[in-house]
C-alpha cells in the first residue's frame, strides 16, 4: 500500500535520509527505530508529504504525493493519512469530541455528522464518558487518545506516529502501546511508528532501523 523508492533529503552538505527504499502492506503495524539524528522522523515526514524530498518517490495508494500540487498534498493528507506526533496538538477552546471532528469539518462534512464520528471514535479508544471534556480537563494519556482518535476518524489509508509515547509516563505509554494493537487488530488499520520505545517496537509486525539515514536492518 506504501511504497517508497530511493528517497533523499540533505540539510546542506548532511544527508539525513540517504536512498531510503521499503514497502508498507496493507494492516501492516511497522515501527522505524534508531538513535537521535538517524533520519527516523525526517522519513516519517517524507512520508506523510510533510516536508519535500530532494529526490525518490512515495506512493500511497498508487498516487505518487509528491506529483501532486501543494492543495491537493493538503486535500490527500486529510483523506489518506492520521498524523499522531509526541505533543497531541489539541486546541485548547475545544472539547474532545470536536477536536477529534476537526478533520472531518475540514473535508467538509456537516457539524452533527462530524461529532457524531468523533463520538464513535472516541468510543473505540476508551474515551466516551469524556467526548466533551476539554484538554485542560484530561490527563496526558488521554489527551494522546484524542489524538489518536482524530487521526483514525477520516478512516485514514495510513496512521503516521512520530513518538507518539515520548512524552508519557510508563503507565500511560503501555496503555497507548495495547492501544495501537488492538486498533490495528479491531479496524485493520495500517501503522509507521517512529519510536525510541523497544516495548513498543517489539509489539510492531516489523522493525526498521535507520543509521546515518539508511535502514540497516
Amino acid at each position: 500500500m506504501v511504497e517508497v523508492k530511493n528517497l533523499v533529503k540533505k540539510y546542506g552538505s548532511l544527508c539525513v535520509v540517504n536512498d531510503v527504499s521499503l514497502n508498507i502492506a496493507k494492516g501492516e503495524l511497522v515501527s522505524v527505530t534508531g538513535a537521535s539524528g538517524a533520519g527516523k522522523s525526517t522519513l516519517l515526514h517524507l512520508m506523510g508529504a510533510l516536508d519535500i524530498a530532494d529526490s525518490g518517490s512515495v506512493l500511497i495508494d498508487g498516487i505518487n504525493l509528491f506529483t501532486l500540487s501543494p492543495k491537493k498534498q493538503a486535500r490527500f493528507r486529510n483523506e489518506k493519512i492520521g498524523f499522531v506526533f509526541q505533543f497531541h496538538h489539541l486546541l485548547p477552546e475545544f472539547s474532545a469530541a470536536e477536536n477529534v471532528a476537526m478533520p472531518l469539518w475540514i473535508a467538509g462534512k456537516g457539524k452533527a455528522e462530524g461529532l457524531k464520528s468523533a463520538k464513535e471514535m472516541l468510543e473505540i479508544v476508551g474515551l466516551s464518558a469524556r467526548a466533551d471534556h476539554k484538554p485542560s480537563a484530561l490527563s496526558g494519556g488521554e489527551q494522546q487518545r484524542v489524538a489518536i482518535a482524530r487521526a483514525l476518524v477520516n478512516k485514514p489509508s495510513i496512521v503516521m506516529a512520530d513518538e507518539p509515547t515520548g512524552n508519557l509516563d510508563s503507565a500511560n505509554a503501555d496503555a497507548i502501546h495495547r492501544l495501537f494493537v488492538q486498533l490495528r487488530k479491531e479496524l485493520s488499520q495500517t501503522f509507521v511508528l517512529v519510536t525510541h520505545n523497544k516495548d513498543l517496537a517489539a509489539l510492531t509486525d516489523r522493525n526498521l532501523e535507520m543509521r546515518d539515514g539508511r535502514i540497516v536492518s
